[in-house]
Parts: C-alpha cells; structure tokens; sequence
C-alpha cells in the first residue's frame, strides 16, 4: 500500500513551488486515490481498512490543499515554517485595509439587479487581474529557497504579506461572483 510522503508535493511526485502543473497534479491525484480507496480494502482486516481510509483522507486533504492558489501558497509558506494564522499589523498594509473596506462597500451599495451587472464585471476583472499579480508577486518571493528552509534567496516576510492580500483579493473575488449569482 502507499505511504505518506514527506510533503504533498513528494506525494503528487510534483516540484516544490508555487506554479505547479495542475493536469499532472489531477492525473497523479486520480491514479493515487484508486490504490488507496477504502473500497478496495472492503474485505481486508480491519487495521488495512483504517490505513486506506486515513491515507484517503490525506491525499484529499493533500489534492484540495494544492489545487487551490491560496491553500497552496499558505502550505508553501507553512514548509518554510511561516505560521499564516499568527497575523500581526506589520503584516497587514493599512492601504490595502483601507482599500478593501471601500470595495467591499461598494459591492454592498451595488443595486441587486442587472443594472450591477457591469460594475460587477468591472470589480470582477480588476480583482481578478490584481489577484493575478499578487501570485506572481508570491511565487517570486519564494524563488531561490530550498524545501528545506535554508534561505538561498527570497524573502518570506514579503510572501507572507502577499498571503494575506491573496487571502482579502480571493475573498473578494467569491463575493463578487456571489453577487452575479443572485442577480443572473
């Protein structure tokens, strides 16, 4: 049976980094997932059975974890011991709160009809292109550092700030097509 790698990246057989190629991560995530499906291990004995089950859950956990921008970025960051929960002020750039709170109002003072719809296209496809800068932004920071955490190069306190603003510009960017849900 499969073991658990030493990082999700190992376990998808992908490189450590923020760009990865997510075709090789759902075809290495598909084929992992039927050697380990718990139903495969039906009639097995019962500790067999909770080991599928757990390395199920992990490559989940591990899949979900690496498909998702903002998960990944927050993982990558975690590999280099950076704690994303632990948010102190120096981490948060009062431009980009204040900034927030003024688009975050006037998604709320936008009518709830088909009038919105063009400014919602509009805060979409700048959110959007922000968002898509800020990767960028992270990934760079993180050029030239080993999976192992010995700094060759980077600059962690700058990826981790990228985070958070990833963090508010994803948020943002469900919040907006929740609202061209409600209306469409």
């Amino acid at each position: 049976m499969l073991s658990i790698a030493d990082n999700y990246f190992s376990q998808f057989e992908l490189p450590v980094g923020y760009d990865i190629d997510l075709d090789r991560l759902n075809g290495q995530f598909r084929e992992l997932q039927t050697i380990v499906h718990p139903d495969r291990y039906a009639a097995a004995g019962d500790e067999q059975r909770l080991r599928a089950i757990k390395l199920s859950s992990y490559l989940n956990e591990a899949y979900e974890t690496l498909k998702s921008p903002l998960r990944r970025a927050g993982y990558l960051l975690k590999l280099q011991g950076v704690d994303v929960e632990q948010v102190d002020q120096s981490d948060l750039d009062p431009e980009l709160l204040f900034e927030q709170i003024a688009l975050r109002e006037s998604l709320a003072e936008l009518p709830k009809d088909e009038s919105a719809l063009d400014r919602l296209d509009e805060l979409s496809r700048t959110t959007g292109d922000k968002l898509a800068r800020r990767q960028l932004e992270f990934a760079a920071c993180l050029v030239g550092r080993s999976a192992a955490g010995s700094p060759e190069g980077g600059d962690l306190a700058q990826a981790k700030k990228l985070f958070h603003e990833l963090q508010f510009l994803t948020k943002l960017q469900a919040e907006i097509e929740k609202a061209e849900d409600a209306i469409v």
